[in-house]
């Protein structure tokens, strides 16, 4: 498997990767052999053959399709499985390419940083005027927080990922092409096994993931990469700042790391106070696993004796507190004369009674860290720069970043949940559905203030509240405040969504001494009506004298998240990403008004149909003010394998997301005076645009078409996630489906719909009212609009008409009524899209991305195809039978990896 289309072209940079993916696609061929048969591997050569003569003649798909129709499922998922593992190992090629590439930029030094690199942000920043003395009032107030989610969108086991990262360390290990013949052998060997043990693995686990499932996939990221970089981020932060300033400055924590999993109750039964109590301890304990262990490699190390160096009196005075604290701790007598070595002794045993709850524990993670900068601060005026105080300095940073509690618990539930609840004590459903935001609010203020008691709840939704805010309550006392992160609130409508909050938790004992709710709440405001009533809702929220003396014992800070996923697929892409630009701009301005600070919390999903897009474009695409130095963000799925799953990768995305949030907030885009102009022309692009969209999805026959002309019902049965696909019960209605299987439908159907449909009218209305200058203009000046064309452009590339018209045609009679629509629209996109960014053909101005495309697509038309005669089998089979199952799974897996998208 290392042909090649002739039409595929390698810039030079790139040539290296080519030659990976020859060497590797070659060594799936052996795989293939040896693993299934000789003759197996002459008919995956066969297929794919043909599927690249079909894509150089742009031919029809009825010969591949033919090729292979019928085959028994067993044969078809192996075949899959074939080209999936082809998929495989070019992924792991680009990423190992893009490691080759930063180091190529690593040894031309400062004459040529990487661009979006914290050496590239800082340049550009001193060119325009800014000093180190103003970076510094400015470090401080930089807070960039991704944050880990379990939505279903990552086919991706653990047993793979570690895989993985072992046939990454092969390749890694010679990229400097120094490797004797030997040593290049045995790389070689280390990665065949890696392959071959994954090619033995199953892609998917045939039983659903469990939240502690879940929670123990995130804590892979968490535990085995990031714990690992990040002081090598700080550490490329000072280089950088050395090379740009010639100096550095004391760095304060510019990162943390959040996570939703065994917290998100929204629409998920499985998530309750067990799992919020679980996944606090459980990610205390992995934490505190890693201390210990970074403390006894550093208890080898510091092994400095009083007899030759001096160690300041502050280290000999903690070691004899500890004498006292912990006499039960006996070092070897043979270390008396190592005070490190006694204070680390000590260290570890406080550490583990924290792990064990027991006498002696540490408070706090601030008094771990103080012990720490004892340390540090002794190598420092003792010559022990060189001796021990780097990778004291190490464990510093990771204290830092994680705390006794390695990442923030977000908690979520949905609004009428909440109402649910209150009804069942405040008079019923049918009256408190009633009341309009006025009423309901003077209803709640009361409860909410703590002025009068909620009366206790006698259902189950009302009782597994209480238990959740109880387990809030408990988790704050044992594992401190920086462990909780915010309570969200999902289809959040008005104020009373958010004073719902305050009442229950209230009754659910989340009371502090002071009589406060120690809890940030944040309305996510996700449909694009919510979006546009967001600033009214927060105006009142801020107006409401019973929130307002909460949010002052909270700082005066308000969160609001954004959804990106369902103003999508509630009004269009286009529509969303205008809606969300204005809600930005108008919630400044009314938090500005009462003095009030806001926080964005970016809801963004893995595909751009979701609102993904590269952190730095979404970034510099924000508006003015919208960042001033914090970026928080969900990472979910595939995304946090890309961006996560290799520790050089994890670094460089986080120095992207880094360098991004200085540029923005020291020096955001000066005012754009032809804002004013251009404004009202995205209306009509977003307004036609929804329109468009609307009436599509809106049609009453639609759903019938979605669900036969996808393989939605393949992924309902599959088990990537603990959390059911719909909110409510079996309601089929668009509204009730979650926005991750709509776009994932779309994305296996190839036809990507929720990514562009509606574009292409709204494009064309706003050129028809005279305005077609003045887009030219917009997509040229305009870094919202520039942004949203080159996505335009992505999304297009990863679809395929054709094959999207074979997934059509299950639709029966439904597929003549709706498919000339999607064909119609797709081409006027596509023509808009070229046309405004002076493209001949999509993603001319990112050849590295159409490259990987191009180099898939032929790959991915046999799985497409047999996925379809697939799914009509099993169909006829009334969706029964399990082996044809088997392989559809396999199939969705096989696309996804291709086209590196999902939900």
């Amino acid at each position: 498997m290392n042909e090649y289309r002739s039409s595929v072209v390698f810039a030079t940079p790139d040539l290296p990767l080519r030659d990976d993916v020859r060497r590797l696609g070659t060594m799936v061929g052996e795989l293939i052999s040896e693993q299934v048969a000789p003759a197996f591997l002459d008919e995956v050569e066969d297929v794919r053959t043909a599927a690249i003569a079909r894509r150089e003649s742009q031919g029809p798909l009825s010969t591949l399709s033919e090729q292979l129709a019928g085959r028994a499922p067993r044969q078809a998922e192996v075949l899959v499985r074939a080209f999936s593992t082809y998929f495989q190992v070019v992924n792991i090629a680009e990423r190992v390419h893009r490691i080759r590439r930063r180091r190529d930029y690593q040894r031309a030094g400062t004459k040529r940083p990487q661009p979006e690199g914290l050496q590239d942000a800082l340049q550009q920043l001193k060119a325009q005027g800014v000093t180190l003395e103003e970076l510094a009032q400015w470090l401080p107030r930089i807070d960039i927080e991704p944050v880990f989610t379990a939505h279903p969108t990552e086919a991706v086991r653990r047993a793979l990922l570690e895989k993985e990262q072992l046939m990454v360390a092969a390749l890694v290990d010679n990229l400097d092409g120094q490797r004797t013949p030997g040593e290049q052998a045995a790389d070689a060997a280390r990665f065949r096994m890696a392959l071959t043990a994954s090619w033995q693995t199953a892609d998917s686990s045939p039983v659903r993931p469990t939240v502690d499932d879940e929670r123990e996939h995130v804590g892979f990221y968490l535990a085995r990469v990031l714990y690992r970089v990040m002081p090598v981020f700080y550490e490329s932060l000072e280089q950088a700042l050395l090379d740009t300033w010639g100096r550095t400055l004391p760095l304060p924590r510019l990162v943390r790391f959040g996570t939703w999993v065994g917290g998100d109750m929204d629409g998920n039964p499985n998530v309750d106070a067990g799992t919020i109590t679980a996944t606090l301890d459980a990610q205390r304990n992995a934490v505190l696993e890693l201390y210990l262990k970074d403390l006894l490699k550093l208890a080898s190390l510091l092994s400095q004796s009083t007899e030759l160096i001096g160690v300041s009196d502050a280290v000999r005075a903690r070691v004899e507190e500890y004498r006292q604290l912990l006499p039960q701790v006996q070092s070897r007598p043979r270390h008396a004369d190592m005070p490190y070595r006694l204070l680390n002794d000590r260290m570890r045993a406080r550490l583990q009674a924290t792990l064990d709850d027991a006498p002696g524990a540490y408070a706090s993670p601030e008094e771990f860290i103080g012990d720490i900068q004892l340390i540090l601060d002794s190598l420092e005026a003792n010559k022990g720069r060189h001796a021990g105080w780097f990778s004291v300095r190490r464990l510093l940073w990771r204290v830092r970043t994680f705390g006794f509690h390695l990442a923030r618990l977000d908690v979520r539930q949905e609004s009428s949940v909440h109402s649910r609840a209150l009804a069942e004590v405040l008079g019923g459903q049918e009256a408190f559905d009633a009341l309009d935001d006025e009423a309901r609010a003077g209803t709640l203020s009361p409860y909410a203030a703590g002025e009068a008691a909620l009366p206790p709840g006698n259902d189950e939704t009302g009782q597994r509240l209480d238990k959740a805010f109880a387990a809030l309550a408990d988790a704050r006392r044992r594992h401190g405040t920086d462990a909780l992160g915010t309570y969200i609130i999902s289809m959040a409508h008005d104020r009373g969504d958010v004073l719902a909050v305050l009442a229950l938790a209230r009754r659910g004992g989340l009371v502090d001494a002071q009589g406060a709710v120690p809890l940030d709440i944040a309305p996510l405001f996700e449909t694009v009506d919510d979006l546009r009533r967001g600033t009214a809702t927060l105006r009142d929220l801020l107006a409401d004298p019973v929130y307002r003396a909460h949010l002052r014992a909270r700082g005066d800070v308000q969160m609001v998240m954004l959804g990106y996923s369902d103003s999508g697929k509630d009004g269009g892409i286009a529509a969303s990403r205008w809606g969300l630009q204005q809600a930005q701009v108008e919630l400044l301005n009314a938090a500005s008004e009462q003095r009030v600070r806001l926080s964005f919390f970016h809801g963004r999903g893995g595909s751009l149909s979701r609102g993904g897009t590269k952190t730095t474009h979404a970034v510099d695409a924000s508006p003015r003010g919208s960042i001033g130095g914090r970026l928080r963000v969900t990472e979910q799925g595939e995304v946090i394998h890309r961006k996560y799953g290799i520790r050089a990768l994890a670094l460089r995305s986080l120095e992207q997301a880094a360098g991004a949030v200085l540029r923005a907030s020291l020096r955001p885009r000066a005012p754009e005076p032809r804002e004013a102009r251009w404004k009202p022309v995205m209306d009509i692009v977003a307004s036609e645009s929804s329109r468009t969209y609307r009436a599509f999805v809106g049609d009453p026959q639609f759903m019938d078409y979605f669900r036969q002309a996808t393989p939605i019902d393949v992924i309902e049965r599959m088990t990537l996630g603990s959390r059911p696909s719909r909110r409510l019960g079996q309601n089929a209605a668009l509204s009730n489906l979650r926005a991750i299987p709509w776009v994932f439908a779309w994305s296996q159907a190839r036809a990507v719909i929720p990514g562009w449909f509606g574009v292409g009218s709204g494009l064309q209305a706003a050129a028809a009212a005279g305005h077609e200058d003045t887009l030219l203009e917009m997509a040229h000046d305009w870094p919202f609009f520039a942004t949203f064309l080159d996505d335009m452009a992505m999304v297009l590339s990863k679809g395929d008409i054709d094959i999207a018209e074979q997934f059509s045609t299950l639709a029966g009679p439904l597929h003549a009524r709706f498919f000339p629509l999607i064909r119609d629209e797709l081409a006027l996109t596509a023509h808009w899209v070229k046309r405004l960014s002076g493209q001949q053909e999509l993603l001319e101005h990112d050849p590295r991305l159409a490259l990987s495309i191009r180099l898939r697509n032929p790959y991915i038309d046999p799985i497409s195809t047999l996925q379809v005669d697939l799914l009509r089998r099993w169909r006829q089979s009334g969706r029964e039978d399990e082996a044809l199952l088997r392989a559809l799974v396999a199939c969705v897996n096989g696309v996804s990896q291709g086209v590196q998208n999902t939900g």
